[in-house]
């Protein structure tokens, strides 16, 4: 499928806007969780999750009401709507558990239909919950680290040994860049992070990569076409040659991603929406950042494995012998 004709943009002419673009973007972010804090889901901060269903229409401060009098420190439970408004769901989140130990962690959620139903908010029924100790939250959070920062390794050795070190950089800059913007809307949306958000920042972290590899893998091949051009065009070249193929695969993939996000329902949403802004930051620092990375760090050094210029010899054409 063709959508540019002999596509000749100059995308590396804009590689300090959008440096400058994403450096904001990605500062914004890195000062509102500075000031706010990451929210962290049940996952990663431990505490018990219970999901009701009300036969009628509920209002939210009531059942804030009910928890703050019918169990100790309900004042403090975060109560808020999941789901379409027309199923009545509530879902309420306490940061505590009850002991790990002999079977008790859930009482706590039991603690939380008893206030319920002495609230008098009418006949309830519970839909679910989810209870995390603090040390397997602590435990889940380290490892969701752990599998990132390996990938991110991984990544480097990779991309180091099939191309060459300031490839490698390119890449790991821009997909450390896509983790950043995907954090920074994170924050933005107040959405938490829990085991679902981390799948999609991985999920990312490779989806990112594959779109880089591309371009890199077409720079290469023009490498030996384009022996005597500098590496800024030959990189403006490759991009432009990959351009339909990285807007096809980043079109298709966020229709699948958008609707997950609309129809997935509460649970995957913060997934979805993860892999909707990392699709979106993947494609850009394809076009824009890892070359650019690449360029500022190669510099004027030769390429490895960039053809020589042939060497050209000079030949004298044979004189005419004088007559004696």
């Amino acid at each position: 499928m063709q959508i540019f004709s002999n596509a000749n943009y100059d995308f590396v002419r804009w590689r300090w806007h959008a440096i400058a673009l994403s450096a904001l973007l990605i500062a914004a972010g890195v000062a509102l969780m500075a000031t706010r804090g990451i929210p962290k889901g049940v996952d990663f901060e431990g505490g018990t999750i219970v999901i009701v269903k009300f036969d009628q229409e509920a209002e939210l401060q009531g059942v804030r009401s009910a928890l703050s009098a019918g169990m100790p420190g309900g004042g403090d439970a975060i109560v808020q709507r999941y789901g379409p408004a027309e199923n009545r769901d509530v879902m309420i989140r306490v940061r505590r558990t009850g002991e790990e130990v002999e079977g008790n962690l859930s009482q706590e959620a039991d603690a939380v239909v008893a206030a319920l139903q002495k609230g008098n908010l009418g006949n309830i029924e519970v839909v679910g919950t989810e209870i995390v100790g603090p040390v397997i939250g602590e435990q889940l959070r380290r490892q969701g680290m752990m599998a990132t920062v390996l990938a991110l390794a991984g990544i480097l050795i990779y991309i180091a040994l099939r191309f060459q070190l300031s490839f490698a950089v390119g890449a790991v800059v821009a997909v450390v860049h896509d983790l950043a913007i995907v954090m920074s809307f994170l924050v933005f949306f107040e959405y938490e992070l829990t085991l679902n958000v981390i799948a999609g920042l991985l999920t990312i972290t490779g989806y990112s990569v594959n779109d880089t590899i591309v371009v890199f893998d077409r720079v290469r091949e023009n490498m030996r076409a384009m022996r005597r051009d500098n590496l800024a065009h030959i990189v403006n070249v490759a991009v432009n040659q990959t351009l339909a193929r990285t807007l096809i695969t980043a079109g298709t993939t966020v229709l699948s991603v958008l609707a997950l996000f609309i129809f997935g329902g509460e649970v995957l949403k913060g997934f979805a929406f993860t892999m909707l802004v990392g699709v979106i930051a993947g494609t850009y620092s394809t076009v824009f950042i890892a070359a650019a990375i690449a360029i500022l760090w190669q510099g004027r050094k030769p390429m490895k494995g960039q053809a020589a210029p042939p060497v050209v010899t000079e030949t004298r054409r044979p004189g005419r012998r004088r007559a004696s």
